[in-house]
């Protein structure tokens, strides 16, 4: 069963390639969704896949690449929306 989840992660997240490598590991783990800057510092996904997948993305977003610091990640529930991909979006 698929799920979706939204998720906000905080720390020194940008400009680190947290984007591109969080999008290599969905790739990986065959998740869809969606990963974009926020103005505040944070990174915003959101993200769809089955269950033991999503659990290992989200456990990897509270590592993240070599040279982030995550000091935090906020993770939701949310409403599929059947992506097909997944995409870094500015």
């Amino acid at each position: 069963m698929k799920k979706h989840y939204n998720l906000i992660v905080h720390g020194r997240v940008q400009g680190v390639g947290f984007r591109y490598h969080a999008r290599a590991r969905a790739f990986h783990l065959g998740i869809q969704g969606i990963i974009r800057n926020l103005d505040d510092g944070s990174v915003y996904i959101e993200a769809e896949g089955d269950p033991d997948s999503l659990q290992a993305f989200i456990d990897w977003c509270k590592e993240g690449p070599p040279h982030a610091q995550v000091t935090h990640v906020e993770v939701t529930a949310g409403a599929l929306k059947n992506y097909d991909t997944f995409e870094i979006v500015r």
